[in-house]
């Protein structure tokens, strides 16, 4: 087989025949005008034709450079695809998400890691809600709060919606829990160190307590949530987020008061960004889960 012509010489050709000028063509490439006539010249040589009709006022095409243009042409655009795609293929896309949305985020990447294992994602988990694309070097994250403003790009996950949950044992056991003023009866186990999501399920079940604040309190939701499972006491926690342990299980809900929050968990990325095919796969799969739980 005829030995090849070089690759920087074809893309000299390619930018040459675009313009029909060495002039601008050396612009472009960023060498002399004498570099490109040379580069040109070479290829005629090892071609044995010539592909350019030099003119006074320019260049033209011969009737072998007007063949050769399209197929050169062809050759850097799979080139070019080849380079976008088994780059893509092979980029681990950066996720950030706070520690409270963990009991429902993990399985889910881990299934998406089972079913795509040619786009690796690489979490990375905080106790902070937020995100700062400017200073933080993530394809997307997870947020906890309200909506966010306008300059991020969102995707709604699902609203925080709290309810009580316990194990079934302790639902069953000799102190019933028919009634809310029946978790006067029983240790409140708090998922962060404050009250609030207590407080504010049994203001919406218009129940007053004395117990509250005698509860034990934890720094996550995980522990509260294991907490509970295990018989210590009744636990308050995002519905969404636990649909998981209610589905297999390992906890159940005494009532069924669900309590909107106005706060909820949002898939965003930074709007002025190019989304890779890889990133958009991702966030639609995960908006899929959200929307099926």
């Amino acid at each position: 087989m005829k030995r090849l012509p070089p690759l920087p010489t074809l893309h000299t050709f390619l930018i040459t025949a675009q313009c029909c000028n060495f002039t601008r063509a050396a612009e472009q490439l960023h060498i002399t005008q004498g570099a490109v006539s040379r580069q040109i010249a070479g290829l005629e040589d090892h071609l044995g034709y010539a592909l350019f009709q030099r003119q006074a006022r320019g260049l033209t095409l011969t009737a072998e450079g007007q063949a050769w243009l399209p197929r050169v042409q062809q050759v850097f655009s799979l080139i070019g695809e080849a380079v976008e795609q088994i780059g893509e293929k092979h980029h681990t896309l950066q996720l950030k998400a706070p520690t409270c949305v963990m009991r429902w985020l993990l399985p889910r990447l881990l299934q998406w890691q089972r079913e795509r294992p040619d786009v690796p994602v690489e979490l990375t988990t905080t106790v902070r809600h937020g995100v700062d694309f400017q200073r933080e070097a993530f394809d997307a994250a997870v947020i906890y709060g309200p909506p966010p403003d306008a300059s991020l790009a969102c995707l709604h996950l699902f609203d925080e919606q709290l309810t009580p949950v316990c194990s079934r044992p302790l639902l069953e056991g000799p102190v019933p829990l028919v009634l809310p003023i029946d978790l006067q009866q029983h240790l409140l186990l708090h998922p962060t160190a404050d009250e609030r999501d207590w407080k504010a399920w049994l203001a919406a079940a218009d129940v007053h307590l004395s117990n509250v604040s005698r509860g034990q309190h934890f720094e996550t939701l995980d522990l509260a949530m294991s907490m509970a499972s295990q018989g210590t006491g009744v636990a308050i926690g995002d519905w969404s987020l636990i649909g998981d342990d209610l589905s297999a299980g390992r906890l159940v809900m005494p009532f069924e008061l669900k309590v909107r929050t106005g706060l909820g968990y949002h898939l965003v990325y930074p709007r002025k960004s190019e989304v890779s095919g890889s990133l958009q796969e991702l966030m639609g799969w995960l908006v899929e889960q959200a929307r099926a739980r």
